[in-house]
């Protein structure tokens, strides 16, 4: 499965919207992790790394934010930017989050515990792995 793009259902309601995900339903795959990434100071990045196995389903709770995918041969980049909608990320792609506003929250879940031997750290590495020049 590649990359995508998940809308996620919206309930409106005058006192406040509501969306959810759930595995089955929405998600390719089972949690069994979740974090989430705050306070980012302006001009930083996050991520910069590929995961031999995890797979990941990434949203904007709050403000906004871009992922960078790289799969070795190709570059796509996905602004999220409401609490609606998220980007499944499949293993094995280089991955970068940027541009964060100000006030942004990213929420993270994924199918792996964490395992510091599943990150691949280094992208010469990664290309290696990946084999491509």
């Amino acid at each position: 499965m590649n990359p995508k793009l998940i809308n996620l259902p919206k309930i409106v309601d005058k006192r406040g919207n509501l969306s959810f995900f759930e595995f089955s339903g929405q998600l390719p795959f089972e949690i069994a992790r979740t974090y989430w990434i705050y306070d980012v100071p302006g001009g930083e990045m996050r991520g910069s790394h590929a995961f031999r196995a995890q797979k990941e389903f990434i949203v904007a709770l709050s403000g906004s934010f871009d992922v960078v995918l790289n799969d070795g041969s190709k570059i796509e980049k996905f602004s999220l930017n409401r609490s609606y909608f998220g980007l499944y990320v499949p293993s094995m792609y280089w991955r970068s989050l940027e541009n964060f506003s100000t006030n942004s929250l990213a929420l993270i879940v994924s199918n792996k515990v964490y395992d510091e031997a599943d990150y691949i750290r280094n992208f010469d590495d990664f290309k290696k792995i990946k084999n491509v020049q």
